[in-house]
């Protein structure tokens, strides 16, 4: 089964788990970059904060994601 993956600043991202998302609470860059290093073969989309995809960058390419509004 393929998961869904949120990655960003705790505050905003918390609730995601309720829903069954893997959540990756990153704080900072370099947290966000460390969690989406992280992400297993079994994640098909990742749910990234403004923040985390700022941090991540040309990686979110890889994968199929979505960016959450401001």
């Amino acid at each position: 089964m393929a998961n869904v993956a949120v990655i960003g600043e705790t505050v905003r991202v918390a609730g995601f788990r309720l829903a069954g998302a893997v959540v990756l609470p990153a704080d900072t860059h370099d947290a966000a970059r460390a969690a989406w290093a992280s992400l297993g073969d079994d994640v098909a989309v990742v749910i990234l904060t403004p923040e985390a995809a700022e941090a991540v960058g040309e990686r979110a390419g890889e994968r199929t994601t979505v960016v959450m509004p401001p």
